[in-house]
C-alpha cells in the first residue's frame, strides 16, 4: 500500500529502530504537556457541569429552561468537533486543540458579560462558544497517542484522559472563593466559575501553542508507518467495519452514562434524597469515570480492543441491573450502580478511541477523530433528552435497565459483523 508522498530528504532517514529513543523522548514531553493542559481545562470545565443551569435559571426567571445550558453546550462542542478536527488535520494538534480552547475561553468571559448585563441572547451564544472548550479537552487524548506506538496507545490515551480529573475535582471546590471575587467586582456570585474558566482555557490554550513542539501529529507523518498505518495517501473517509465498531462502543458508552446519570438525581430527590446526597453521588460517579482510565489502557493493550469491548458492554449492563434493582432508599447500592456505570464509561471511551486510531491512516486520522466525537456529542443529547422521556413514561428501573440491555447487545453485535465483513472481504 503507498504511504504518504514523502521529501527528499527522507531518503536519509534513519531507521525506526534508530529513531525510536528520539520519538519516545518527543512522546513523553508531549504526554507532559497534555497532562498539564488537560488539569488546566478541567478546571475549565467545572463552570459548565456546576453553576451554568443555575446561572440561566437565575437569568430568565424560569426552572424549567435549566436544562438548555447543556443543550447548547452540547451543540457548541458537537460544531467545535468538526472545526478542531479539520483545524488539526491541515495544521496539526497544536492550532486545532488551542482554538477549542480560546474559544472556550471566549464563551466564558462572554457569560460573564452576559450576566452583568442580564442578556439571555448573549448568554446562549456564548456557551455555544464555551462548548468548544470541552472538545478540545476531549480531542486531547488523541494527541497523546499520536506517536505511541500500536500497542501502547490506549495506555497513551489513558493517560491524557486521567489527568482531567484534578481539575474536574478542584474547580468545583472553588465555586465559593471564585463567588466572592465575582461579588467584589460587582458581578453576579455565579459567574465566578467563569472568570476561573477563562483564566484555565486560556492557560490551556498558551501551554500547547508555546510548548507542544514538535507538533506530535505532523511529526507522525513524517515517519514511517508501521503496517497497520499503510493506507492510500487519500484525503477521503472511509468508515470501515473495525472503525465502526469503534463507534459504536464510544457512542454507546456515551449514550448510556448520560441516560442514566442525568435522572439518577431526580430519582433519588422522588426518594427523600437531598442534594448533598445527590451530589456525593455524582461526585463518585465522575471520580469514576477517569480514574480507572489507566487501567483501561493498560488492559486493551494486554488484552485488545476486541476483548474490552466485552467488558465495556458487560460493566454497563451489571451498572443498569444494579441501578433498577436498588431499592429507592439505598444510597450505597445507588452508588454502586453510578460507580459501575462510570467505569462502564471510561472502558468505552479508551476503548473506543483506541480502535478509531488504530483503524483510520494518518492521512485522515484526525477528520475522522473529529467527527467520531459529534458523534458522541449526539450520543450524549439524545440520552440526556430520552432520559427523561423514558423515565416519564416507564420508571428509573427501566430506563437503567434498558440502557444496560441496549449496550451488552449493540456492542457485541458490532464486534461480530465486523469479524463477518472482514472475513468476506
Amino acid at each position: 500500500m503507498a504511504h504518504l508522498p514523502r521529501t527528499p530528504t527522507r531518503t536519509r532517514t534513519p531507521p525506526t529502530v534508530a529513531l525510536a529513543p528520539a520519538i519516545s523522548a518527543v512522546q513523553k514531553r508531549t504526554l507532559t504537556v497534555l497532562l498539564i493542559s488537560q488539569i488546566l481545562s478541567g478546571v475549565g470545565l467545572a463552570a459548565g457541569v456546576t453553576v451554568a443551569g443555575l446561572l440561566a435559571g437565575q437569568m430568565l426567571h424560569n426552572t424549567s429552561l435549566s436544562g438548555l445550558p447543556i443543550a447548547l453546550l452540547t451543540a457548541g462542542s458537537a460544531g467545535a468537533a468538526v472545526i478542531i478536527g479539520r483545524i488539526s488535520q491541515r495544521h496539526g494538534r497544536r492550532p486545532g486543540l488551542a482554538a477549542g480552547y480560546l474559544s472556550g475561553a471566549l464563551g466564558g468571559a462572554g457569560v460573564v458579560v452576559a450576566a452583568a448585563l442580564a442578556s439571555p441572547t448573549l448568554l446562549f451564544i456564548s456557551l455555544f462558544l464555551y462548548g468548544a472548550g470541552t472538545t478540545s479537552n476531549l480531542q486531547a487524548r488523541y494527541a497523546g497517542a499520536d506517536l505511541a506506538t500500536p500497542h501502547e496507545r490506549a495506555r497513551a490515551t489513558s493517560t491524557v484522559i486521567v489527568a482531567t480529573t484534578a481539575g474536574g475535582i478542584a474547580g468545583p471546590l472553588l465555586a465559593t472563593p471564585t463567588g466572592h471575587l465575582a461579588t467584589a467586582l460587582h458581578l453576579p456570585e455565579l459567574t465566578g466559575l467563569f472568570l476561573l474558566s477563562t483564566i484555565a482555557f486560556t492557560l490551556a490554550a498558551l501551554t500547547l501553542l508555546v510548548w507542544l513542539r514538535p507538533d506530535p501529529l505532523l511529526l507522525a507523518r513524517t515517519l514511517p508507518a508501521t503496517s497497520d498505518e499503510s493506507a492510500p495517501a487519500s484525503t477521503s473517509v472511509r468508515f470501515g467495519p473495525g472503525l465502526l465498531v469503534g463507534v459504536v462502543v464510544l457512542v454507546l458508552s456515551q449514550l448510556v452514562m448520560v441516560a442514566v446519570m442525568t435522572m439518577t438525581p431526580i430519582h433519588m430527590h422522588a426518594h427523600g434524597f437531598g442534594t448533598a446526597a445527590s451530589g456525593l453521588v455524582i461526585a463518585l460517579h465522575t471520580g469514576s469515570m477517569y480514574l480507572p482510565s489507566p487501567l483501561a489502557g493498560r488492559l486493551v493493550d494486554r488484552f485488545g480492543a476486541t476483548a474490552m469491548s466485552m467488558v465495556t458492554a458487560g460493566t454497563l449492563l451489571a451498572a443498569g441491573v444494579v441501578a433498577a434493582l436498588a431499592p429507592g432508599h439505598s444510597l450505597t447500592l445507588i452508588t454502586l450502580a453510578l460507580v459501575l456505570l462510570g467505569v462502564g464509561w471510561s472502558f468505552g471511551l479508551v476503548t473506543g478511541s483506541a480502535i478509531v486510531t488504530n483503524s483510520t491512516p494518518l492521512a485522515t486520522r484526525a477528520k475522522v477523530q473529529g467527527l467520531v466525537d459529534v458523534a458522541i456529542a449526539v450520543a450524549g443529547a439524545i440520552g440526556g433528552l430520552a432520559s427523561g422521556i423514558v423515565v416519564a413514561a416507564t420508571s428509573y428501573p427501566a430506563l437503567a435497565v434498558l440502557c444496560g440491555a441496549i449496550a451488552f447487545v449493540a456492542a457485541p453485535a458490532a464486534v461480530v459483523a465486523a469479524r463477518k465483513s472482514s472475513a468476506r472481504a
